[in-house]
């Protein structure tokens, strides 16, 4: 199974906020996911992400491939994948 860990949209028009969550890829943007690991409010000032660092290093030490949406919330948030290739 190819997992990817990606954004989820919720919210109503113009006012977004994002779920990160790990799915199969395979899977529709709106399916179930496996896994949810934070939050991404981009239009608030204060507290904009939340992530679960211990469970989204395990995804990525698994091989879940972030998108590069995902990659960038990680890399401020301190968060490198464990495993290089």
């Amino acid at each position: 199974m190819s997992v990817s860990i990606r954004l989820k949209r919720f919210g109503s028009k113009q006012r977004p906020y994002y779920r990160i969550v790990v799915m199969d890829s395979r899977e529709a943007t709106k399916g179930k996911p496996l896994e949810e690991l934070g939050y991404y409010h981009p239009i608030e000032k204060e507290n904009q992400v939340s992530v679960n660092a211990e469970r989204a290093e395990y995804w990525l030490s698994q091989g879940a491939k972030p998108s590069d949406t995902v990659k960038g919330i990680f890399l401020k948030n301190g968060i490198h994948n464990p495993i290089k290739k």
